[in-house]
């Protein structure tokens, strides 16, 4: 069986398409991160299915706003679940959201257009819609687990309409 054809892409050139994920350097691996946050969300696993639900309570570490972690070089101190994501495990980590860069690069598939490689802009992932400002209605410090099944949604594992264009629209 044949390999389907490459899809054209205009990102040839660029380090996350010449080095695999382990070649990179630190600052290049830190690059690939979008700044959507949706890694950040609590996520609740059916263990009947192996089905993973995103709900919109985040991280105590995470402050909504900025879509940044508060304490990032100490987060697995602070936070001992916090998966740091590696070369190894973005490639079967079933949760990462379907626009993750880590992902995306992984797969040998194009940044999007919104990717602040892309735009050189760290808005962008917002102006399209896919970090969680303004989502979160809660940290896990906030909200019990027990609770966790009452916040349940969708969007995470959702690419907006917006973030799928091949190029950012015009305002």
């Amino acid at each position: 069986m044949t390999a389907p054809p490459k899809r054209p892409s205009t990102q040839e050139g660029f380090f996350w398409k010449t080095k695999t994920l382990e070649e990179m350097s630190n600052a290049e691996w830190e690059s690939l991160c979008d700044g959507c946050a949706r890694c950040c969300l609590e996520k609740l696993e059916d263990e009947d299915t192996g089905k993973i639900y995103f709900t919109h309570v985040s991280c105590k570490l995470l402050d909504s706003g900025l879509c940044a972690c508060k304490d990032y070089q100490n987060r697995s101190d602070k936070v001992p679940d916090c998966v740091r994501l590696t070369p190894e495990n973005v490639r079967t980590l079933t949760w990462l959201p379907p626009s993750c860069g880590y992902k995306l690069v992984a797969e040998g598939r194009d940044l999007y257009w919104w990717h602040p490689l892309i735009s050189g802009d760290p808005d962008t992932v917002h102006e399209a819609g896919v970090s969680v400002r303004g989502r979160v209605q809660g940290t896990e410090d906030e909200i019990p687990d027990e609770d966790l099944e009452d916040h349940i949604v969708q969007w995470p594992a959702v690419l907006p309409n917006r973030a799928r264009l091949k190029k950012r629209p015009k305002a």
